[in-house]
């Protein structure tokens, strides 16, 4: 099923999950045409539904679309030049102090929606500031794993839409950060950037090893047999 060859933002059907796994690859070539705003907004509620550390949601996601901005990312990212084709990159980058700030409107939300009774909440309240106090240094580290689970989440949903993305892995942080205004007292880890548009090249498998290769039961060493 060829999703790119439909009219833009008619896609009826988006692909399954499983199908949108087996089919995803990194793409290193975009076509320029834009991302409509309604599809935009889609992939965000998508992205922004994957779950988080007691819910905090403490990724913050930057689209970088200005001219500009795509040249000084790409530049942060060695010259990478899906930056530049992209219509947009989401920079993922991770709030390791989310837990110090006022949780009240998660806390509503959780009770408005029902998920959450009155005696979770408060557990919350005590469970969170002494779990990541007990964390210190390694909060960082678990910031940057929900950002990667919500940027997950986001490659995905693109696949299932029509549309190609490339995990990113390779930039300097500090450039990063200088380039999306991060400044030193928002104190943020960058975990990945995602460049997401129309693909311009084909997707090619390189295929995987056997599971028996990675996969062990109950202990390293005991290989998975299928």
């Amino acid at each position: 099923m060829n999703l790119g060859s439909q009219p833009r933002n008619l896609i009826e059907h988006p692909l399954d999950v499983p199908t949108a796994i087996a089919q995803r690859r990194a793409i290193k070539s975009f076509k320029p045409d834009p991302l409509e705003p309604e599809l935009l907004k889609q992939l965000l509620e998508l992205t922004i539904s994957a779950p988080s550390s007691y819910n905090l949601q403490d990724w913050r996601i930057i689209l970088v679309q200005d001219e500009t901005q795509k040249a000084g990312l790409s530049a942060a990212a060695w010259g990478q030049t899906q930056i530049l084709q992209a219509p947009v990159t989401f920079v993922f980058a991770a709030d390791a102090a989310a837990w110090r700030k006022d949780l009240t409107p998660i806390y509503q939300q959780g009770r408005a929606t029902g998920a959450w009774t009155e005696t979770t909440v408060d557990y919350f309240k005590t469970a969170i500031p002494q779990f990541y106090t007990t964390l210190a240094e390694q909060s960082r580290e678990y910031a940057i794993k929900d950002a990667m689970i919500a940027a997950t989440h986001l490659v995905l949903a693109a696949e299932s839409l029509g549309l190609s993305t490339c995990f990113m892995n390779g930039w300097v942080e500090a450039k990063v950060k200088e380039v999306i205004g991060a400044t030193a007292d928002l104190d943020l880890a960058i975990a990945v950037l995602v460049p997401v548009g129309y693909a311009a090249e084909a997707r090619h498998n390189p295929g995987r090893l056997p599971l028996a290769a990675n996969v062990c039961v109950d202990r390293v060493g005991t290989p998975y047999e299928a």
